[in-house]
């Protein structure tokens, strides 16, 4: 904590100091999900580390090797036993609900469903624990008249399959203004139907498997429910056989307000276009959501960005970009995309408390 700044201050009242002193929250429980495991993991012990806490960390089952890995290293680094506890389970609950009620923990960081999210939440308020909580997303992608078609395609691209379309940040409804959705839309449709599907070990492949079957059940109920409301498949829109769960890369056009796939969160690699007339009808729907962690704007216009940043109800914005984290920058989302920020200087805040002491004279 040498690094973390206090303050020293004359009070109001004569011959009166103030001292405020940052120090460690204390034992803290980290879970982190499936889908980036190792940046995961990091990103939640760095900061407990670096505050001076203690921490157990609970790997999503589906991933626990990365993390058992990172834990070896962490000791071959030199960190003390006890410091850093992994503990991997196929029965959440048996070890979430003890250690939660443990009166000795005294901080939650959770990154994974809005769902589980909120139990956690509850659960955590018993003994009145600091909480962190990045959960689920619903994220726009704008694409505005002005805006630089070759930047925006390929700012699609890496925001819809990056990782499969399995990251919390990836675009899920995109936007386009109708002057321009045409092109948009044929240029996107030509580049994902070049793509490659297969494992990760052969030569050429873009987009890769899911993570289990039901991910793949996913896609094609939200396909399945999108086009029976009317919207049309240009690219893919089926499974692919296995060995291991794959989904085409899809591409949908004319997608509707009521279908699924405009208020559930997809976490696979289905793209769905959508037009809009005006900048606040483009604004109205992106914010029509529960979700408030990622958005994207393209658009070639400072003004319009202003506005945006102004107008967009997201913890994260990216402007003509298709990849927005940084552990340089704070992490984390508004209304039920959770709570709290990691990374950056604000990451490290989610692991102290703060002391003021009066000193005369």
């Amino acid at each position: 904590t040498t690094h973390v700044a206090g303050r020293y201050s004359p009070a109001p009242d004569n011959n009166l100091r103030f001292l405020v002193a940052k120090r460690p929250v204390g034992p803290c429980y980290l879970v982190t999900p499936w889908n980036f495991p190792l940046a995961m993991a990091t990103r939640k012990v760095g900061p407990a580390l670096a505050a001076g806490c203690t921490c157990v960390v609970k790997p999503a089952r589906l991933t626990p090797l990365t993390t058992l890995l990172f834990a070896e290293i962490l000791q071959q680094a030199g960190l003390p036993d006890g410091v850093v506890n992994v503990l991997p389970t196929a029965h959440t609950a048996a070890v979430t609900d003890p250690l939660i009620a443990d009166p000795r923990l005294r901080k939650l960081s959770f990154t994974g469903s809005t769902p589980v999210g909120k139990q956690l939440i509850a659960a955590a308020s018993e003994n009145v624990l600091r909480v962190s909580m990045e959960l689920g997303g619903n994220a726009p992608f704008l694409v505005f008249e002005d805006a630089d078609l070759d930047k925006a395609v390929d700012a699609a691209l890496a925001a819809k399959f990056r990782n499969g379309g399995e990251a919390c940040t990836a675009a899920n409804r995109f936007f386009v203004q109708e002057s321009v959705a045409e092109e948009f839309t044929s240029r996107i449709a030509a580049r994902v139907e070049s793509m490659k599907v297969g494992h990760g070990t052969e030569p050429g492949v873009d987009v890769g498997p899911l993570i289990d079957a039901a991910a793949v059940d996913k896609c094609r109920e939200l396909v399945d429910d999108a086009v029976s409301r009317g919207a049309k498949v240009l690219v893919g829109g089926r499974e692919v056989s296995g060995p291991g769960h794959f989904f085409e890369p899809t591409v949908l056009a004319d997608v509707p307000r009521e279908a699924k796939i405009v208020a559930e969160e997809i976490f696979g690699p289905v793209l769905a276009i959508s037009t809009f007339t005006t900048e606040s009808e483009a604004v109205e729907r992106a914010n029509a959501t529960e979700y408030g962690l990622a958005s994207y704007v393209m658009t070639e216009s400072v003004d319009r960005v202003h506005r945006m940043v102004d107008a967009l109800d997201y913890g994260l914005m990216g402007v003509n970009v298709g990849v927005m984290s940084n552990a340089a920058a704070p992490f984390g989302g508004v209304k039920q995309s959770g709570m709290g920020r990691e990374g950056s200087f604000e990451g490290i805040e989610e692991y102290l408390s703060v002391k003021y002491t009066l000193i005369p004279g």
